[in-house]
Protein backbone atom coordinates (compact mmCIF):
# COMPACT_ATOMS: atom_id res chain seq x y z
CA UNK A 1 0.00 0.00 0.00
CA UNK A 2 1.24 3.36 -0.92
CA UNK A 3 2.09 5.76 2.20
CA UNK A 4 0.22 8.71 2.39
CA UNK A 5 3.09 11.17 0.31
CA UNK A 6 2.89 8.63 -2.68
CA UNK A 7 -0.82 8.68 -2.66
CA UNK A 8 -0.57 12.93 -2.64
CA UNK A 9 2.18 13.00 -5.86
CA UNK A 10 0.00 10.20 -7.75
CA UNK A 11 -1.64 12.06 -10.54
CA UNK A 12 -4.99 10.23 -10.31
CA UNK A 13 -5.78 11.13 -6.87
CA UNK A 14 -5.23 14.26 -7.46
CA UNK A 15 -7.72 14.22 -9.79
CA UNK A 16 -10.42 12.39 -8.17
CA UNK A 17 -9.75 14.90 -4.99
CA UNK A 18 -10.35 17.90 -7.14
CA UNK A 19 -13.68 16.51 -9.38
CA UNK A 20 -15.14 14.84 -5.89
CA UNK A 21 -14.73 18.63 -4.02
CA UNK A 22 -16.21 20.09 -6.71
CA UNK A 23 -19.19 17.67 -6.78
CA UNK A 24 -19.62 17.46 -2.79
CA UNK A 25 -19.09 21.24 -2.86
CA UNK A 26 -22.24 21.45 -5.43
CA UNK A 27 -24.37 18.85 -3.36
CA UNK A 28 -23.26 21.37 -0.22
CA UNK A 29 -24.76 24.23 -2.05
CA UNK A 30 -28.42 22.31 -2.41
CA UNK A 31 -28.93 22.26 1.19
CA UNK A 32 -28.37 26.51 1.28
CA UNK A 33 -30.52 26.24 -1.85
CA UNK A 34 -33.12 23.70 -0.06
CA UNK A 35 -33.17 26.41 2.62
CA UNK A 36 -33.45 29.64 1.01
CA UNK A 37 -36.62 28.25 -0.65
CA UNK A 38 -37.97 27.44 2.42
CA UNK A 39 -37.28 31.00 3.69
CA UNK A 40 -38.32 32.54 0.65
CA UNK A 41 -41.57 30.75 0.43
CA UNK A 42 -42.19 30.29 4.41
CA UNK A 43 -42.27 26.70 4.06
CA UNK A 44 -41.36 24.34 7.04
CA UNK A 45 -41.52 20.32 8.03
CA UNK A 46 -41.10 21.87 11.68
CA UNK A 47 -42.86 23.47 14.45
CA UNK A 48 -40.28 25.38 16.16
CA UNK A 49 -39.02 26.90 12.34
CA UNK A 50 -41.92 28.63 12.18
CA UNK A 51 -41.67 30.46 15.66
CA UNK A 52 -39.64 33.06 13.91
CA UNK A 53 -42.86 33.65 11.67
CA UNK A 54 -46.13 33.10 13.84
CA UNK A 55 -47.17 31.52 17.40
CA UNK A 56 -49.46 29.06 18.31
CA UNK A 57 -52.50 28.29 15.40
CA UNK A 58 -50.86 31.44 13.24
CA UNK A 59 -47.63 29.66 12.99
CA UNK A 60 -49.32 25.92 11.79
CA UNK A 61 -50.18 27.33 8.16
CA UNK A 62 -46.25 27.60 7.59
CA UNK A 63 -46.40 24.06 8.30
CA UNK A 64 -46.66 22.37 4.25
CA UNK A 65 -44.90 21.52 1.23
CA UNK A 66 -44.23 23.74 -1.55
CA UNK A 67 -43.88 21.57 -5.25
CA UNK A 68 -40.12 24.44 -5.45
CA UNK A 69 -38.80 23.46 -2.32
CA UNK A 70 -39.88 19.58 -3.00
CA UNK A 71 -38.00 19.67 -5.90
CA UNK A 72 -34.84 21.11 -4.14
CA UNK A 73 -35.02 18.86 -1.84
CA UNK A 74 -35.63 15.55 -3.95
CA UNK A 75 -32.50 17.09 -6.21
CA UNK A 76 -30.56 16.85 -3.18
CA UNK A 77 -31.90 13.51 -1.76
CA UNK A 78 -30.57 12.07 -5.59
CA UNK A 79 -27.12 13.62 -4.95
CA UNK A 80 -26.79 11.74 -1.18
CA UNK A 81 -27.93 8.30 -3.09
CA UNK A 82 -25.18 9.02 -6.12
CA UNK A 83 -22.94 10.72 -4.42
CA UNK A 84 -21.61 8.40 -1.33
CA UNK A 85 -21.02 5.32 -4.11
CA UNK A 86 -19.32 7.71 -6.42
CA UNK A 87 -16.90 8.59 -3.59
CA UNK A 88 -16.32 5.22 -2.19
CA UNK A 89 -15.55 3.58 -5.04
CA UNK A 90 -13.94 6.55 -6.72
CA UNK A 91 -11.71 6.05 -4.45
CA UNK A 92 -10.66 2.28 -4.33
CA UNK A 93 -10.72 2.98 -8.08
CA UNK A 94 -8.04 5.42 -7.87
CA UNK A 95 -6.23 3.10 -5.68
CA UNK A 96 -6.24 0.28 -8.16
CA UNK A 97 -3.94 2.04 -10.65
CA UNK A 98 -5.88 3.18 -13.40
CA UNK A 99 -4.78 5.46 -16.45
CA UNK A 100 -4.81 8.71 -16.20
CA UNK A 101 -6.69 9.72 -18.87
CA UNK A 102 -9.13 6.72 -18.12
CA UNK A 103 -10.00 8.28 -15.05
CA UNK A 104 -10.22 11.31 -15.96
CA UNK A 105 -12.62 10.37 -18.30
CA UNK A 106 -14.93 8.61 -15.21
CA UNK A 107 -14.31 11.99 -13.00
CA UNK A 108 -15.28 14.30 -15.85
CA UNK A 109 -18.36 12.01 -16.94
CA UNK A 110 -19.69 11.85 -13.30
CA UNK A 111 -19.11 15.26 -12.47
CA UNK A 112 -20.71 16.61 -16.08
CA UNK A 113 -23.67 13.86 -15.20
CA UNK A 114 -24.33 15.32 -11.63
CA UNK A 115 -24.23 18.82 -12.31
CA UNK A 116 -26.27 18.45 -15.88
CA UNK A 117 -28.75 16.04 -13.29
CA UNK A 118 -29.21 18.66 -11.48
CA UNK A 119 -29.97 21.31 -14.09
CA UNK A 120 -32.42 19.07 -15.63
CA UNK A 121 -34.34 18.97 -11.96
CA UNK A 122 -34.75 22.28 -10.95
CA UNK A 123 -35.26 23.87 -14.65
CA UNK A 124 -37.25 21.27 -15.20
CA UNK A 125 -36.19 19.89 -18.70
CA UNK A 126 -38.36 17.06 -19.96
CA UNK A 127 -37.86 13.60 -19.90
CA UNK A 128 -35.96 11.92 -20.41
CA UNK A 129 -33.01 14.57 -19.96
CA UNK A 130 -33.40 13.87 -16.40
CA UNK A 131 -32.71 10.40 -16.58
CA UNK A 132 -29.92 10.68 -18.72
CA UNK A 133 -27.81 12.37 -16.53
CA UNK A 134 -28.21 9.84 -13.86
CA UNK A 135 -27.92 6.74 -15.79
CA UNK A 136 -24.59 8.31 -17.25
CA UNK A 137 -23.24 9.01 -13.50
CA UNK A 138 -24.08 5.81 -12.32
CA UNK A 139 -23.00 4.08 -15.53
CA UNK A 140 -19.51 5.54 -14.51
CA UNK A 141 -20.13 3.98 -11.10
CA UNK A 142 -20.31 0.82 -12.60
CA UNK A 143 -17.88 1.37 -14.43
CA UNK A 144 -15.41 2.16 -12.13
CA UNK A 145 -16.55 -0.62 -9.74
CA UNK A 146 -15.83 -2.92 -12.54
CA UNK A 147 -11.90 -1.94 -13.47
CA UNK A 148 -11.81 -2.08 -9.60
CA UNK A 149 -13.34 -5.76 -9.36
CA UNK A 150 -11.26 -7.23 -12.27
CA UNK A 151 -8.08 -5.63 -10.53
CA UNK A 152 -8.82 -6.93 -7.68
CA UNK A 153 -9.95 -10.47 -8.77
CA UNK A 154 -7.12 -10.42 -11.35
CA UNK A 155 -9.82 -11.04 -14.24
Amino acid sequence: MANLDQLMDNEVFQAFASYTTIILSKMMLMSTVTAFHRLTKKVFVNPEDCASFAKGENAKKYLRTDDSVERVRRAHLNDLENLVPFVGIGLLYTLSGPDLSTALLHFRLFVGARLFHTVAYLTPLPQPSRALGFFLGYGVTFSMAYRVLRAGLRL
